[in-house]
């Protein structure tokens, strides 16, 4: 598969841009989600929003938490609220290594993207390490250092 084919089947619906501020990324997996037909249809409408949405492991099992998805406007009778708890869908396999990591080396889960993949709603939800103040300000500055160098680079091409 090309890789324009690929870009056009996953059509990201919504980023967790708090996450990678927030948090060193070490491993990410993509795991389908649990929803019900009106949360489908309003994702479809651009109504998801992954802002402070974590996820535990309960059961053997995983649940996301906080992932807003607005209610859909047609919906006539049915409704759902918009930031209740929904399970993502993983190997067995995947779940005990997720498990594993976060219990031992003190990591946490966090969704990070939501697309849309052949048709079917996927989170990418990744292993991550909470960042202290002085990492996220470090990250700023080079950020910036970035910025200008690319900016010093850019107005030296148009000077010829």
């Amino acid at each position: 598969m090309a890789k324009s084919e690929r870009e056009a089947a996953q059509k990201i619906i919504a980023d967790n841009r708090k996450a990678f501020h927030d948090y060193h990324i070490v491993d990410t997996l993509e795991a389908g989600i649990a929803l019900l037909g009106t949360e489908v249809k309003s994702i479809r409408d651009g109504g998801a929003n992954l802002r402070d949405s974590f996820a535990r492991v309960e059961d053997g099992e995983i649940w996301v938490y906080n992932v807003h998805i607005s209610p859909y406007r047609n919906r006539g009778y049915s409704d759902h609220d918009p930031t209740r708890r929904r399970k993502l869908l993983l190997h067995r396999h995947e779940i005990r290594k997720l498990i594993g990591k976060t219990v031992e080396r003190g990591m946490t889960l966090v969704p990070v993207r939501m697309y849309f993949k052949n048709g079917r709603v996927k989170v990418a939800i990744s292993l991550a390490k909470g960042k202290k103040a002085h990492d996220k300000r470090e990250t700023i500055k080079r950020r910036e250092a970035d910025r200008e160098t690319r900016a010093a680079i850019k107005e030296r091409r148009t000077r010829r």
